[in-house]
């Protein structure tokens, strides 16, 4: 008579695998950082720590200063229309010609220097054209210089300029 090992063993196996499955989660202090909880650096000491001296930014309570110029061509040619748009944070200062200048601080202090990046050459994009517009930014974004174009010529390209519409204006076809 021979006794059914196999189950058993199957089972006992499965079990192990279980807790050494468990056993992999990360559970470090030391786990990646994520968007909400940047890892802290050397130049950066963590606030709360007693040693932290605040960064001349804050020590003023001014935030890092967005400055730039925008040259729209309406008919994706000719210089159409040209403003200027300067925040400091998600403030406006001074005034602005940007379609609407608190949602544009406020974009572009979320979305960083990030936002005039080009899509990149590994990503596919839609099919689409959007109108003939075009537009140049060129300037700082929390003090990093930016010299970016926009179009409306691709799904990538009109993605890019509903991200910043606030400060570009609608990405919609010229009538």
């Amino acid at each position: 008579m021979q006794f059914p090992f196999r189950p058993v063993r199957t089972a006992v196996l499965l079990a192990a695998a279980g807790l050494a499955l468990a056993g992999c989660t990360d559970s470090s202090p030391y786990s990646a950082p994520t968007p909400e909880s940047p890892a802290p650096s050397a130049s950066s000491p963590d606030a709360s720590s007693p040693d932290a001296s605040p960064s001349p930014s804050t020590a003023t309570g001014s935030a890092a200063t967005t400055s730039l110029t925008v040259e729209l061509m309406a008919d994706g040619e000719a210089v159409t229309d040209t403003w200027t748009l300067q925040c400091e944070g998600t403030t406006p200062v001074g005034q602005s010609g940007a379609p609407d200048p608190e949602a544009a601080c406020v974009a572009l202090a979320e979305g960083g220097p990030g936002l005039m990046a080009e899509s990149g050459a590994n990503v596919s994009c839609t099919m689409q054209w959007g109108g003939p517009q075009r537009a140049t930014v060129t300037g700082t974004v929390e003090g990093e210089t930016v010299d970016a174009e926009f179009a409306l010529t691709d799904g990538c390209q009109i993605s890019r300029w509903e991200a910043l519409a606030a400060l570009l204006g609608p990405a919609t076809a010229a009538q």
